[in-house]
């Protein structure tokens, strides 16, 4: 019986070149479900779970945050955190323009262009965290330091 090649994703691809040890997780999915939504269909732990948000600052500079997914960020240590004066979320329809991903499928690790990633300073102290895989129904799990390296991010403490 022939097995069902498993498709990667540039992020994927990525960590394998940089020989950074993760894991893939699949689930079945239709339409855009939040990372609570995931996180329950997985049966992941919330706190391990993180979503990516795409935000722009003055100039059209864009930024990108990792913050757990039960969490809200705060924009104002956003904007502080990346220099910034503000920082507002990109609109939905600019996802895939900026970044190259769809909604729900948005990781910092191989996006069109290298931005500013922040991952929030609660993963520092987790042996894993779980992010999107860089497509709808793709989820990876890997140390915190290993996602930073992959993504160029730093630490910071950017939610409410």
């Amino acid at each position: 019986m022939a097995r069902k090649k498993e498709i990667k994703t540039n992020a994927m691809r990525i960590l394998e070149q940089m020989n950074i040890p993760f894991m893939h997780l699949t689930y079945e999915c239709r339409e855009f479900e939040d990372g609570i939504q995931i996180a329950d269909l997985l049966g992941l732990p919330h706190e391990k779970v993180y979503k990516t948000l795409v935000t722009v600052g003055a100039g059209n500079h864009y930024f990108v945050f990792v913050i757990p997914i039960e969490a809200e960020l705060d924009m104002k240590a956003a904007a502080r955190a990346v220099g910034e004066k503000s920082v507002s979320m990109i609109h939905v329809k600019e996802i895939n323009k900026v970044t190259g991903y769809v909604r729900g499928g948005c990781t910092a690790i191989g996006m069109k262009k290298q931005y500013v990633v922040v991952l929030d300073s609660s993963a520092a102290n987790l042996p894993a965290i779980i992010v999107s895989g860089g497509r709808i129904g793709s989820q990876i799990e890997l140390a915190p330091a290993d996602f930073l390296h992959a993504s160029g991010g730093t630490y910071a403490r950017v939610i409410v």
